[in-house]
């Protein structure tokens, strides 16, 4: 888990609001990653932070160390392989906002969650559809997560030669699922998921 917690600021409670995020509850491979994020009201980036997926990587790595050297706070968490096997995926992905939330240095006063579900936390919560798009704080957690997730991709593609994990990501792409008919799962893979499960 990742946090900051060595920063003091001068604005009052009612100002740290959360926003929290995923990525990587689509992929047939490798963890669920979570972040959560308190911007600060006086971050010369508020209303430049979008939804991830649609922010180019160069922009996008831009805006991480930012996140990371400004936020008020920040956590990340994730899910293992095996906790989303058991869990199932959506399960899994609660348990990791839940991890990021509890990481934070700074108790929010309400978290918005991107999404229709919010995890079981101790804090004021709410869910928003489409909250990367809408909320700077959920989009600064979408494009947190999605590069730690990223580069836990690349680590595993240096692992597990021959799947492209880090071209990927792990989602079921035809070269994905092309590696797969021909490798077999390898120790990342989620069994639980059809395609997977079928191969074993």
């Amino acid at each position: 888990m990742l946090h900051d917690s060595d920063k003091t600021y001068p604005f009052s409670a009612i100002d740290m609001l959360a926003g929290v995020d995923e990525v990587g509850r689509g992929p047939l491979a490798g963890p669920v990653v979570t972040a959560a994020v308190i911007l600060s009201p006086d971050d010369p980036y508020l209303g430049k932070y979008r939804d991830s997926k649609k922010v180019a990587e160069k922009k996008r790595l831009k805006l991480y160390h930012h996140i990371r050297k400004h936020a008020v706070a920040y956590s990340v968490s994730m899910a293992t392989i095996d906790e989303i096997d058991q869990l199932n995926i959506l399960h899994a992905t609660m348990l990791s906002m839940r991890r990021s939330v509890e990481g934070l240095a700074v108790t929010p006063v309400k978290v918005l969650v991107d999404g229709n579900r919010i995890p079981d936390l101790a804090v004021p919560a709410e869910a928003m559809i489409g909250g990367d798009d809408l909320v700077q704080e959920i989009a600064a957690a979408s494009i947190v997560a999605k590069v730690i997730r990223d580069r836990m991709m690349a680590m595993f593609d240096s692992q597990f030669p021959g799947y492209q994990f880090g071209k990927h990501k792990g989602y079921g792409t035809k070269v994905h699922m092309e590696a797969l008919l021909k490798l077999g799962p390898c120790p990342i893979h989620r069994k639980s998921f059809a395609p997977v499960a079928k191969l074993l």
